[in-house]
């Protein structure tokens, strides 16, 4: 059973950095897409970034660009997300979506429910 599990959020103050880890359990990297997708209280869930470890090819929305940045270890089959310069806007549970039918570019307009494997998500605080 493929099981995706996040780590690293916590409560940092604005301005401030974080580190999330994807460990990915049985699928095969090259096969995949994986990304994080977060959702703030009474907002709805949307992509914010994505990496395609056959091809290189990352996403980012637009709201993080320049500020996250994604990364994958094939070896330790885990997705990084390095998310610098917070912002209290950046407050919500972020989770870790992989899919193997869909590409990167198009990882802001997806439905969350309609990928093949979601992890439980991290609740990552942004204070002002």
């Amino acid at each position: 059973e493929v099981q995706l599990v996040e780590s690293g959020g916590g409560l940092v103050p604005a301005g401030g950095s974080l580190r999330l880890s994807c460990a990915a359990s049985v699928i095969t990297f090259d096969d995949y897409i994986i990304g994080w997708f977060r959702q703030a209280t009474g907002k709805e869930r949307k992509g914010v970034s994505c990496i395609s470890s056959s091809d290189g090819s990352t996403y980012y929305g637009d709201s993080v660009k320049g500020r996250f940045t994604i990364s994958s270890d094939n070896a330790k089959n885990t997705v990084y997300l390095q998310m610098d310069n917070l912002k209290p806007e950046d407050t919500a549970v972020y989770y870790c979506v992989a899919d193997r039918h869909y590409y990167c570019s198009g990882y802001g307009y997806y439905d969350y429910y309609a990928l093949d494997y979601r992890g439980k998500g991290t609740l990552v605080t942004v204070s002002s």
